[in-house]
């Protein structure tokens, strides 16, 4: 939904293979992808499971610096809150320190927030980076922006409640970008012609839900509430079952629909997909399949530090079905640690 929003961005702030852009590592691939079809430098900093997925500035920093020690430009920095792959929400100070960095260094923040309203945590709630804005005094409570903050803010209706992907809706928030920067998107937007209805209905009705006093309130939040709840069961369940698991290291589910698990892989193992040509990760996930129809997510796909194993899954199967899922994954997994330890 909010894909093609980045898009644009991207477009516009990537003028030649000298300009680059900040992305996590981990990662969402569209961001490695759209830099590299429009000929633009990736440039990433990594993020840690010793961290539980916080933001590290020392690595941002570092990833800056070799990007301009190598004549590059950086242009904009991603960051991806609640995260994907990762299931992460970063801290208050987390976000300060992520805007103060993008103010101090003229970099375009781009805030990749479509997972905001799938928080299971109480301890990590979600923070716009437009309020985060306003905490630091950047942003006046008119809107007036009082220190030169450029923020680009994403959100879809293909998460949260509405969850359809198919219907193709999203919207992006611009803060601090002149008029002249703004036609020039919409430029890009037309050139597409119309957004399709059923999107822009969903969009608005995602902007602007039933509320208290509304013929639809009561069953829209009943509804909201037991897909919810269900959500939060699933994303604790699975943390504990695959931290049961020998070899698997998953940190708390706080955001987002997914996990993205450590794997210890034997070194056995390791070595037999190095010698056939593949990641280790990729090796581990295509038997997954093959041996009980389950599709995960190798890590190698979204990034990792070298020498490290990942895999991306979700907590998506309904919940009449995923005490099953659960259980043929955890037979499989102890079997397949067995058989090469």
């Amino acid at each position: 939904g909010a894909s093609e929003a980045v898009e644009m961005l991207m477009r516009i702030l990537i003028r030649s293979k000298n300009d680059a852009v900040l992305v996590p590592i981990p990662q969402y691939p569209l961001y490695s992808a759209l830099t590299t079809a429009m000929d633009g430098h990736f440039a990433g900093y990594h993020m840690g499971d010793e961290t539980g997925w916080e933001l590290d500035m020392g690595e941002v920093r570092k990833a800056l610096f070799q990007a301009r020690s190598d004549g590059k430009i950086v242009r904009a920095m991603v960051v991806i809150n609640p995260g994907n792959p990762t299931g992460s929400v970063l801290s208050l100070e987390n976000l300060k320190s992520i805007v103060s960095f993008c103010l101090e260094e003229n970099i375009v923040l781009l805030a990749d927030e479509v997972y905001q309203r799938n928080i299971y945590s109480n301890e990590s709630p979600f923070i716009s980076f437009r309020r985060v804005a306003h905490t630091m005094g950047i942003l006046d409570s008119d809107g007036t922006l009082l220190q030169p903050l450029q923020l680009a803010s994403f959100h879809s209706i293909s998460k949260g409640v509405v969850g359809e992907c198919g219907l193709r809706g999203g919207f992006v928030d611009l803060i601090g970008f002149s008029d002249l920067v703004k036609d020039q998107i919409y430029k890009l937007a037309s050139i597409k012609l119309c957004s399709n209805v059923p999107g822009q209905l969903a969009v608005g009705l995602m902007v602007n839900p039933p509320r208290e006093g509304d013929i639809s309130f009561r069953k829209y939040a009943e509804e909201t509430s037991n897909i919810y709840d269900s959500l939060r069961r699933r994303a604790k369940k699975l943390e504990q079952v695959l931290n049961r698991l020998p070899g698997i290291f998953c940190k708390p589910i706080e955001g987002a629909l997914y996990a993205f698990p450590l794997v210890s892989l034997p070194p056995k193992f390791v070595q037999e997909a190095l010698d056939s040509g593949l990641n280790p990760d990729t090796k581990y996930a295509i038997e997954v399949l093959e041996k009980t129809g389950l599709v995960v997510v190798p890590g190698n796909g979204f990034g990792q530090r070298q020498g490290t194993y990942h895999f991306r899954t979700t907590f998506l199967p309904p919940e009449d079905t995923f005490e099953e899922v659960l259980g043929q994954f955890s037979v499989f997994h102890e079997n397949f640690m067995h058989s090469w330890t």
